[in-house]
């Protein structure tokens, strides 16, 4: 078993009065879709204080266009998470992103698709991380507001389980296990910072199995799936030119999407995230039973103790590879 933890933390500057955050300038992109095989059109916007993470489908009618970006419109969970509004809209592989948004500290934002999910770019959140960075960050006057736990809330599935407990700052102990010797049992642990974020899980991609391809495809998934934006796996080999970015790539990406899946909650959670053989849905589930617990959980603006764990500045080297058909307005 390979076992590594991350406490990287930056600039730690306590800051004794966080506020909230948007992009200071508009930024779009374009890329494929990782299920659909469409080319998809993504614009990140600026949006009012309050707003939080907003997607909105330009290619649907009007009055089915706004997706909230929250744990309760999820409704799929099956090879990464959809959201849906009560038209039916939906947006699919959301958390690399929101992982990214999470990570570069921006809590308000529109983001404008003309398809129906998140283009998967290279796999990681690294892409919008720079597209955060280009965009730059613009601080508003009212105060971020951030999701604490409270007691410990554990869902538990046929081997394994998802659990939120009380802690300082957001931190995570994940573990994965799969019959290859590419895997085998791979445990993380990290500590959030933003530049933490950066160096330690930005780059990690997703991963999947030749072997499955075929049966994907044909139900609809992985129209756009390649080895330009997935480690494939070939048995015990890997088919990517290159290799992997960490050595434990794999365990590190599954704690990058449980940070994107958390951000769900409507802000930052202040507490220690324990996932074990669990992806998408037990994230999502034990996010549903926090807030379906009233003593589990509340609402409350930094306190000056969480600052240097939250509230680290991005001040490391650029770690992102070059995107092109990227747009500022």
């Amino acid at each position: 078993m390979i076992r590594e933890s991350s406490f990287t933390r930056g600039d730690e500057t306590v800051l004794k009065a966080q506020s909230q955050t948007t992009l200071r300038h508009q930024i779009s992109c374009t890329g494929i879709g990782l299920h659909s095989g469409k080319q998809i059109h993504m614009c990140l916007r600026p949006a009012a204080a309050c707003t939080g993470v907003v997607f909105k489908r330009i290619d649907v009618p009007r009055g089915e266009q706004i997706i909230p970006a929250r744990y309760d419109r999820v409704n799929d969970t099956v090879l990464g998470t959809t959201l849906a509004n009560e038209a039916g809209a939906e947006i699919a592989t959301v958390e690399h992103l929101m992982a990214a948004l999470l990570g570069c500290g921006v809590d308000n934002v529109l983001v404008e698709l003309d398809g129906p999910e998140v283009p998967i770019m290279d796999g990681s959140a690294s892409p919008f991380v720079f597209l955060i960075e280009c965009a730059g960050l613009r601080q508003l006057t009212e105060p971020r507001r951030f999701v604490r736990i409270l007691e410990t809330v554990r869902v538990d599935a046929v081997g394994g389980y998802a659990e939120l407990s009380p802690g300082e700052g957001l931190t995570t102990d994940f573990e994965i296990e799969f019959n290859t010797a590419v895997i085998e049992r791979q445990a993380y642990s990290f500590a959030f910072s933003r530049a933490g974020f950066k160096i330690e899980l930005a780059r990690a991609r997703t991963f999947g199995f030749l072997a499955d391809v075929e049966g994907l495809r044909k139900k609809g998934r992985a129209q756009g799936g390649s080895l330009d934006n997935s480690v494939v796996i070939d048995g015990d080999a890997i088919l990517n030119r290159g290799g992997l970015r960490y050595s434990n790539e794999f365990v590190r990406h599954k704690v990058l999407d449980a940070i994107g899946d958390l951000y769900l909650a409507g802000g930052p959670v202040i507490g220690h995230f324990t996932g074990v053989r669990s992806g998408h849905r037990l994230t999502n589930l034990v996010l549903r039973e926090v807030f379906n617990r009233p003593d589990s959980w509340t609402y409350e603006t930094l306190p000056d103790s969480i600052a240097p764990v939250i509230a680290s500045t991005v001040d490391a080297a650029p770690v992102h590879e070059p995107i092109s058909a990227v747009r500022i307005a």
